[in-house]
């Protein structure tokens, strides 16, 4: 994909407000074989209309297979960090972790794509078995979501109870929230590398709360684009929440 910034010139300043439009690669990161990076893109009031990563085919096709030793859900193995350029202040995202189970959530391979709203410094003191466990009230959650999971230097992870896993289907993607010390923090599309593998368009609704917590632009769809041998996956279609 062809990613490109751009911004008036001093000399256009004078003629009206300056166009902050762009799309902002991050830096690349190895992925095995391969590469993933972020990007964000901003309209021309440089507000976000569009957050994603990007993984190239090299990196998609060479992941480990199962071992038999690294365990299911959700582990510290085959965990990268990804980071925003910094345009990207304008979201709500500080950082990407990006983690790959091959053993995954049963029954396959499954990519998580946390998205934080913490610095990754912060992100690592999230061991506190009490505030790991502490619950999102429900207004800050959508509808059908359930909490379970709560793990060290990740959070609690609330899961989509409508999601095709809970209802006789078979796994492909689902979106989940995370929380520490009953505040939101993380937001994760979850995703299987087959799914990945074989998807050149898809695009989902993402469900809303009643209420937000911090005042900012959130997804309200994914999308899932193959373009040539980079495969992204994108939050887009941002709407200002006011915190409530």
């Amino acid at each position: 994909a062809l990613l490109v910034s751009t911004s008036c010139s001093d000399d256009d300043q004078g003629s009206g407000p300056i166009d902050q439009s762009g799309i902002f690669k991050g830096p690349e990161v190895s992925v095995y074989e391969g590469k993933a990076w972020t990007w964000v893109a901003l309209n021309t009031k440089g507000e976000p209309e569009k957050i994603a990563i990007a993984i190239n085919q090299d990196a998609l096709n060479s992941m480990p297979a199962e071992d038999g030793e690294t365990p299911g859900g959700h582990d510290h193995h085959n965990n990268l960090v990804l980071t925003f350029d910094a345009k990207a202040e304008a979201t709500l995202f500080k950082h990407v972790w990006l983690n790959w189970n091959p053993n995954g959530h049963p029954p396959t391979e499954i990519y998580g794509l946390h998205y934080y709203m913490v610095d990754k410094a912060e992100r690592e003191t999230y061991t506190d078995a009490g505030k790991l466990d502490k619950s999102l009230d429900a207004d800050y959650l959508p509808a059908n979501y359930m909490g379970v999971d709560p793990v060290p230097a990740m959070g609690k992870h609330y899961v989509d109870m409508t999601s095709p896993e809970f209802n006789g289907q078979v796994f492909t993607q689902t979106f989940i929230h995370g929380s520490y010390d009953g505040k939101l923090v993380f937001l994760e599309p979850m995703i299987t590398l087959d799914f990945l593998k074989k998807t050149t368009s898809f695009k989902r609704s993402l469900p809303q709360p009643s209420k937000y917590q911090k005042s900012g632009f959130y997804p309200t769809s994914m999308r899932v684009e193959k373009v040539g041998q980079v495969t992204e996956i994108i939050l887009e279609d941002m709407v200002y929440k006011t915190a409530s």
